[in-house]
């Protein structure tokens, strides 16, 4: 809508969600307050609850959910949860863990499992309850891991339910891993840095 001089002018209850302090989204859960750790880089809109720690240049962006309400939730070193990705664990018996240089694609699903080091999570994959995915491995886009299962290192799985497809030990495999957690320190920097930049113009 606009007003006369044709300026846009925004409802009131739109207006007030603009003077929000974005802290509130990284919020304590029955006096348990998320630890993450001062070189990473969180995005204003990602939701942080509770019983979470963030590990050293680790990065959560746009819109992901962290919710350590029912089970702690833990994230290693240079790791990556993408956009719209939702991390949660299941009350009194699992929760998420998340080794070193894991890269979590935008819209994943992981509930209740663990993660080894290394790992490349695809696109929209779901991981369920007690699943545990070894370090160096590949869940491809859209794959889903059913509960209570176990995805030896170095694997790649597809599908739905996911399958095993190959070994996958080989260095080519490895560094492309490695890369993509590699990108995200990257961006981790760069939106650290324009986040410096907007408050020095302030």
């Amino acid at each position: 809508m606009s007003n006369r001089q044709g300026r846009l002018s925004l409802p009131p209850i739109v207006a007030a969600c603009y003077l929000l302090n974005f802290h509130s989204m990284i919020r304590s859960y029955q006096g348990i307050r998320p630890r993450i750790h001062e070189s990473c880089y969180v995005d204003e809109s990602a939701q942080i609850i509770g019983d979470v720690e963030v590990g050293e240049n680790s990065s959560v962006w746009m819109n992901a959910v962290v919710r350590g309400d029912v089970f702690a939730i833990r994230i290693g070193r240079n790791s990556n949860v993408q956009d719209c990705s939702v991390l949660h664990g299941m009350r009194y018996k699992y929760g998420v863990t998340l080794g070193d240089f894991v890269t979590v694609g935008h819209s994943v699903t992981l509930h209740g499992c663990a993660i080894g080091n290394r790992c490349l999570i695809g696109m929209g994959a779901v991981i369920l309850n007690n699943a545990q995915v070894g370090e160096g491995s590949i869940i491809a886009a859209g794959t889903v891991i059913p509960e209570n299962v176990v995805v030896e290192p170095f694997s790649l799985w597809m599908g739905v339910p996911g399958k095993f497809k190959k070994r996958i030990d080989d260095e080519a495999n490895q560094q492309m891993i490695l890369q993509y957690a590699k990108n995200y320190l990257d961006y981790r920097e760069i939106y650290l840095k324009e986040l410096q930049s907007g408050r020095d113009n302030d």
